[in-house]
């Protein structure tokens, strides 16, 4: 098989990795398994990304700098707290209801709690988190430079946002969920509010 040479080859396997990962959050980028995705050998990948970790950090960092298609944040015709609401809404239907947020918590829970975690899989999840937190960062971001975010510490605040998300999703894979959907959009208005200057909200 001819591989395209250089950056190409580079491309292909980042791209490989990142479609892994957007298919499964929980995916092992074994080097083996991204090469075949990719369709290069694993010398290959090797030549540009030398260890698992090289090639994940490499992956994260390019999809920390993708832009979000139709980003919330970028509507100048809504307001600050409305905007980030959106934004965090947007997350949250990510993980879907009923039996879709079941299965997504249950693979999480299969990953990473049932059983001790691999190293290469704690890294894993690590760099996953570190993602959703500079996503988040990257909307307060805007909101710092609008006056509109309150002093602090802005991992801690995305943290904060990242936590209240992950309580609702989860609220999402248990009986009776559609039952509390009503009560979704408030508790995001509330945690909004905690790191919205009160002449935004």
């Amino acid at each position: 098989m001819t591989e395209p040479a250089g950056s190409d080859t580079r491309s292909k396997i980042l791209i490989a990795a990142a479609t892994m990962l957007a298919e499964d959050p929980t995916a092992r980028l074994s080097v083996r398994a991204v090469a075949a995705k990719a369709g290069v050998s694993t010398g290959s990948l090797r030549h540009f990304f030398p260890t698992q970790q090289v090639l994940l950090d490499t992956v994260i960092e390019g999809l920390q700098t993708l832009d979000i298609p139709d980003d919330p944040m970028a509507d100048a015709t809504k307001g600050p707290a409305e905007r980030l609401q959106a934004c965090l809404q947007l997350l949250l239907s990510a993980v879907g209801t009923g039996a879709g947020a079941r299965q997504n918590w249950t693979a999480l829970h299969d990953a990473y709690v049932a059983s001790p975690t691999p190293e290469e899989s704690a890294q894993n999840f690590l760099a996953m988190e570190r993602l959703a937190v500079s996503r988040v960062d990257r909307w307060l971001a805007r909101l710092h430079e609008e006056g509109a975010l309150v002093d602090g510490d802005r991992e801690q605040q995305s943290r904060f946002l990242l936590s209240v998300v992950n309580g609702l999703s989860l609220e999402r894979a248990f009986p009776g969920a559609r039952a509390r959907l009503g009560f979704e959009s408030p508790s995001l208005r509330l945690a909004v509010t905690a790191v919205l200057r009160a002449d935004a909200s």
